[in-house]
């Protein structure tokens, strides 16, 4: 009796183990770890905090950043907009699970001149950026720093890494982690930045 229980036991591991091999090796592990991220924040528990800090921190704008498609960006060119900025990478699964609510905030802004993202990419692999962005379709712009070294300000531990400027130049927002941007609050946050 002992004996079929721990055979069922094994069987049932080494069906897991064969799942999370296949998944890994077939490189849907990402895809399947951002889905069921993606999940929690449609929950709305990782709402972004829209509270402006009593502390602000001043931005950094000396850096320059190449575009996906080949063009700079001197990123003091941006002085006096508000600044979507937000370091991720395609293993990321955090990244991947947040990135549908940017580019829903991305569409909600792109056409207002006030308001930039900066998405900026920190593998500085092009072509497998270009792959990701063509499965995915998402159409906010991604940026690499092989240009210039990123500024101290900007520095973080994980990523996804998310900043936003305000047009007087302080860092209005910042979240190391994920979070549901096309929430309403930040939606609205966004919005009063850009008056």
């Amino acid at each position: 009796m002992a004996s079929k229980k721990v055979k069922k036991e094994i069987r049932d591991w080494a069906i897991f183990a064969g799942v999370l091999l296949t998944l890994y090796l077939t490189g849907l592990h990402t895809d399947v770890a951002a889905f069921a991220q993606r999940m929690v924040l449609a929950t709305g528990i990782a709402n972004p905090n829209t509270e402006v800090a009593s502390e602000k921190t001043k931005a950094a704008y000396d850096f320059t950043l190449d575009q996906l498609e080949g063009e700079s960006l001197n990123f003091e060119d941006l002085r006096g907009k508000v600044v979507f900025i937000n370091f991720w990478a395609t293993w990321c699964a955090p990244c991947v699970a947040e990135m549908p609510s940017i580019d829903g905030l991305y569409e909600i802004y792109k056409d207002n001149p006030d308001v930039v993202f900066v998405m900026i990419n920190v593998e500085n692999k092009e072509d497998k950026v270009k792959k990701f962005l063509k499965k995915k379709k998402f159409s906010f712009p991604i940026y690499f720093p092989n240009a210039s070294r990123i500024p101290k300000v900007y520095e973080s531990k994980g990523i996804p890494a998310t900043f936003v400027l305000d047009k007087d130049g302080f860092i209005a927002y910042k979240k190391i982690g994920m979070a549901s941007y096309d929430a309403d609050n930040f939606v609205n946050f966004i919005a009063r930045l850009a008056k």
